[in-house]
């Protein structure tokens, strides 16, 4: 009934499957795709013909990830898997970039990726099990993908690389590096990193790649068997050369436009230009061709003249960055916030600090865990001119704030310096390349702002690449429309000492290592001339938090005093949090967070808690108020909320006969702790301490 085809290999020390023939055969493609017990379904269809007037490549990626593959059964109230997590967004842009480019340039046709995660062994990640099962499906499709790619995971723990180290190895790494490309060359990079240097990543990048290069041979021995008829590429339509011949005499109007240095004014003249060519044309006319023409004249334009001239469309040579402007302190009831400007792109950034009752609680398939540090990056539609939809985050959006939060969280401080949970929004308010990066500075600007002890300012720094044959430039501070007509977006962000993250995607097959060796020496200048310019703002981060954050106190107790701070159902906690306006929470380990808005209630919430957890020392003398007197002696409330009992034997050396002779409720007296039943009672005395000195009489007796 079934034709399987199957390959196995041994990829250094861990055994890849791909299998195809059993599952989801009325796909285009299918492979099921393994490492370890980790196994992934990929699917891939293609639609037989592109949508009439369609001028762009529909596809589609999504990576989704079941619970049953980890035996979990979904929380919430429905009981089953909804909108698609942060991991699963960025795991299909991960898949999708380095498959993107190496369709056939023309083919319009539908291309529908998924990767459904089956089984999860708490061990191997499923990201790079989905990106080479994937590649697997689209190579044996027949669709015109000029791929196989392959794909791996970097880390590096003790100066060593780790080859695809598991979810508990990369924990300890100071890298971790995903790379994606063909046998040619690298396609894809996706990074965070402790500030390493430029060396090192790009030995990582290299030693991932030649590590690949197994995995594309086996994919290819596994299409050489599986492979369905290939699709017929794209026919170049019968009017390309009459259309050509018609926009060919706008390319001195387009020439003239892209010299206009303002984006505003500049998009208004290409407007109008397009118009134009639009006019020449019949309704019977093929209008994709003519939009796609028109595309390639004007990047024929602009990429020529760089190649040729080095001068960029606003002007720059190809290093220099744009005029930067950095402001701290923008918003004044902003516990941070920074305005960061670069050219055209601007972002407004926000820092919130909070407690432990505002972190993020994330359900993953490897278990629930517990985030500090939040990084949203907003896209309004006005940023860029435009009147658009607002609506909840798209992929594009996420993607990019997880690149933000990639560069920023290696330099947070560690819970015990700072115990706060910490929330960044970036709001991109005018945007013309970069604008990811300029969220990185920003970032950086609002968390010194907000008093954030991070150990080094972060920049961030969008680089590009113009290449025809074997001429090519690269440009350091792209514009939008230099990232639409170029062919790479190289984005790296760090400190003065090293690189903290770094993510390269590109629209050819492949570049090569100088110009990677080239990028990341042009990224580092201009980094640190960003970190300059932003130095004028605020150099480090402020010693005082602002009046409108919460103070934070942090107590360690006992394990077991925990359940008497907690009080039965609550009862305890409850009233301390209503009685001094402040919030606690109680760790497992004994860490007591105290959040108020006022020093005074953290005064107040500390000592309800210290008078909780105090614990008398025997030999020790106190001060207390009599609260309770009892034929058999007295209780004294000493210590907090402790009461101790002062027998009628110790309330004198004579005899006595009421207690009530001695002391009365409210009086004030001092008492010595003797010992302790053996319940944990406290036996205190009065008789052996001098009421009027607070001297020891029993010691003193002693040392006569």
């Amino acid at each position: 009934m079934f034709q399987i085809f199957r390959k196995e290999l041994d990829w250094e020390g861990k055994k890849l499957v791909l299998e195809t023939g059993k599952i989801a055969r009325q796909a285009d493609g299918a492979v099921l795709a393994s490492i370890g017990e980790t196994t992934v379904l990929c699917t891939v269809v293609v639609a037989k013909s592109a949508k009439p007037g369609q001028d762009f490549f529909p596809l589609t990626v999504n990576y989704q990830e079941k619970s049953f593959a980890a035996g979990k059964i979904p929380g919430g109230f429905f009981k089953r898997e909804g909108r698609p997590s942060e991991k699963e967004t960025l795991v299909s842009r991960l898949i999708d970039r380095p498959v993107r480019p190496l369709f056939v340039k023309g083919f319009l046709n539908e291309v529908q990726v998924i990767c459904t995660v089956l089984s999860h062994d708490m061990e191997n990640d499923p990201d790079i099990v989905s990106m080479i099962g994937a590649s697997a499906a689209l190579t044996i499709s027949g669709a015109p993908f000029m791929g196989p790619i392959g794909a791996i995971k970097i880390g590096m723990i003790k100066d060593k690389f780790i080859f695809n180290p598991t979810i508990n190895e990369i924990k300890e790494s100071t890298l971790d590096l995903v790379i994606a490309g063909t046998n040619e060359g690298v396609l894809m990079v996706e990074s965070e990193a402790s500030e390493l240097s430029e060396e090192i990543m790009l030995g990582a990048v290299d030693y991932g790649h030649k590590e690949m290069e197994i995995v594309i041979n086996s994919i290819i021995e596994l299409a050489e068997v599986a492979a369905k008829e290939p699709r017929p590429l794209p026919e170049e339509p019968g009017e390309k050369s009459e259309y050509t011949k018609k926009i060919k005499p706008f390319r001195k109007k387009f020439e003239k436009a892209y010299k206009e240095i303002d984006k505003s004014k500049r998009s208004k003249l290409l407007s109008e230009i397009r118009n134009d060519i639009l006019s020449e044309f019949d309704e019977t006319s093929n209008y994709t061709l003519v939009s796609t023409l028109t595309k390639d004249l004007e990047a024929d334009i602009v990429r020529g003249s760089i190649l040729k001239t080095k001068e960029r469309i606003d002007g720059r040579d190809t290093k220099t960055v744009r005029p930067i402007v950095a402001e701290v302190g923008t918003l004044p009831r902003a516990h941070g916030s920074a305005l960061f400007t670069r050219g055209e792109t601007q972002a407004l950034v926000v820092a919130t600090l909070g407690t432990g009752q505002d972190e993020q609680i994330i359900d993953a398939l490897e278990g629930e865990y517990r985030s500090k540090f939040m990084l949203h990056y907003n896209f309004p539609p006005y940023s860029v001119g435009e009147a658009g939809r607002v609506g909840s985050p798209g992929r594009r959006e996420i993607g990019h704030g997880k690149l933000a939060w990639r560069a920023i969280n290696p330099l947070l401080p560690s819970d015990d310096d700072f115990p706060y949970t910490v929330r960044i929004v970036s709001e991109v308010t005018e945007s013309n390349g970069s604008s990811s990066m300029a969220t990185v500075c920003g970032t950086s600007l609002a968390l010194m702002d907000a008093g954030v002890p991070i150990k080094k300012p972060v920049a961030g720094i969008a680089m590009g690449l113009i290449k025809e044959k074997k001429e090519f430039s690269v440009l350091s501070d792209i514009l939008g429309d230099e990232d639409h007509l170029g062919d790479m977006d190289f984005k790296v962000a760090g400190t003065v000492d090293g690189i903290t993250s770094l993510q390269m995607d590109i629209k050819i097959t492949s570049i090569t290592k100088k110009i990677m060796e080239i990028a990341l020496q042009q990224a580092k200048d201009g980094r640190i001339h960003i970190l300059k310019e932003m130095s004028k703002a605020i150099t480090s981060s402020r010693e005082v938090l602002a009046d409108t954050a919460p103070k934070i106190t942090t107590l360690k107790i006992k394990l077991e005093k925990i359940r008497d701070v907690i009080g039965p159902g609550g009862k305890v906690i409850r009233e301390i949090c209503e009685t001094t306006g402040a919030k606690v929470d109680i760790d497992d380990d004994g860490t007591v967070k105290i959040a108020a808005s006022d020093n005074e209630s953290s005064e107040a919430a500390t000592k309800k808690i210290n008078d909780i957890v105090a614990e008398a020392e025997l030999g020790v003398i106190y001060t207390g108020k009599v609260v309770k007197t009892v034929d058999f002696g007295a209780f004294v409330n000493f210590l907090g909320t402790k009461d101790g009992l002062v027998h009628i034997s110790e309330l004198q050396n004579a005899r006595t006969e009421k207690t009530t002779d001695i002391c009365k409720e409210g009086d004030m007296v001092r008492v010595k702790v003797i010992g302790f039943d053996d319940r944990g009672k406290v036996k205190l005395s009065m008789k052996r301490v001098d009421q009027e000195t607070g001297e020891d009489i029993e010691n003193v007796n002693q040392d006569k």
